[in-house]
């Protein structure tokens, strides 16, 4: 099918595998310089766009789709869909693609670290180094064994299993609260616990949720209280899933021993965030994904989810 005539608008930069798949295929207009794409011009592109592609978790919802009168189809490199309008995109016919599968063993990989860095103290001893402190690393205090310790996972999907893989090659159990107990959870090392018994017998908690109205803020006052005296706790699914004050007070007042967290609430987090004025927190700025391989990977998906929609194919990844 020749789909030179369909317009595919991007709001910003397109990685190189993704541009030769989609440009001798479509019409396409990407916005290539730095910062956003003025306000006028985006205005123009969406009233003649057929698909778009989405980077930078931009708002899609009914103002966007209404200056958006041919758009068929929306795609972005992510996992997590929270910025998009999904009931007012399906009211209009407008298929929605993202790109699960292609990044769980980057984003397994940070949660993996962050861990070992909440017990390990390692950002800290970079920084006590750093200044100058080396011959005062007592000051530090001492690790924890990752060995022979509880692993609470709230979430088992794909990046819940292969954070529990990585886990377990430090001699760590691993307990797991999802939705639904997963089929075949003995096979993967992992027992199914209540939400109360993995927030009381964990020694750490990685976090592996989707974002939903369920899940959001389900990390507050209660929960923090509910954890083990000194339990670690690490973030790699969505900001909003944790009240951050919350989470706050509970590693300032040292019932949460330490916390690493690769997303956040509010994001990005302002550098005098006082999150960041606590020693034992870890934060980086939402780079889970940011591998070259796993980048390349989530673009082509994006642009194959387009080219399919456009053509009348299945996509590879369809929200619906």
């Amino acid at each position: 099918m020749d789909l030179k005539d369909k317009i595919v608008i991007c709001n910003g930069k397109i990685r190189p595998v993704a541009l030769e798949y989609l440009q001798d295929k479509v019409t396409l207009k990407s916005w290539q310089q730095r910062g956003r794409v003025p306000e006028e011009q985006w205005k123009e592109w969406l009233q003649e766009a057929d698909a778009l592609y989405s980077t930078g978790n931009i708002r899609i919802d009914e103002t966007l789709l209404q200056k958006a009168p041919k758009l068929q189809v929306v795609a972005q490199a992510s996992v997590g869909y929270d910025n998009i309008d999904v009931e007012a995109c399906n009211a209009r016919n407008v298929k929605i693609g993202n790109t699960p599968g292609v990044l769980v063993n980057a984003v397994a990989d940070i949660a993996y670290a962050l861990l070992i860095d909440t017990a390990r103290n390692i950002v800290r001893g970079h920084l006590h180094t750093k200044n100058g402190l080396w011959g005062e690393r007592k000051a530090l205090g001492l690790g924890v064994d990752l060995y022979n310790k509880t692993l609470g996972i709230v979430g088992f999907g794909d990046i819940g299993s292969a954070i529990a893989k990585r886990a377990q090659a430090s001699g760590m159990r691993i307990i797991y609260h999802n939705r639904n107990r997963r089929l075949n959870d003995a096979a993967l090392g992992a027992r199914y616990v209540s939400w109360e018994e993995l927030l009381q017998t964990s020694d750490f908690i990685a976090v592996a949720v989707t974002l939903n109205p369920s899940t959001r803020g389900m990390f507050d006052e209660a929960a923090f209280a509910a954890m083990k005296d000194g339990a670690r706790f690490v973030n790699i699914s969505r900001g909003k899933v944790v009240d951050t004050d919350a989470l706050y007070n509970a590693v300032k007042s040292g019932k949460v021993a330490a916390a690493g967290l690769d997303v956040t609430e509010p994001e990005p987090l302002p550098g005098d965030h006082p999150l960041l004025t606590l020693p034992n927190i870890t934060v980086t700025p939402h780079i889970a994904s940011a591998t070259e391989e796993t980048r390349d990977e989530m673009a082509l998906v994006t642009a194959q989810n387009i080219i399919a929609a456009l053509s009348g194919q299945p996509m590879l990844a369809q929200v619906k």
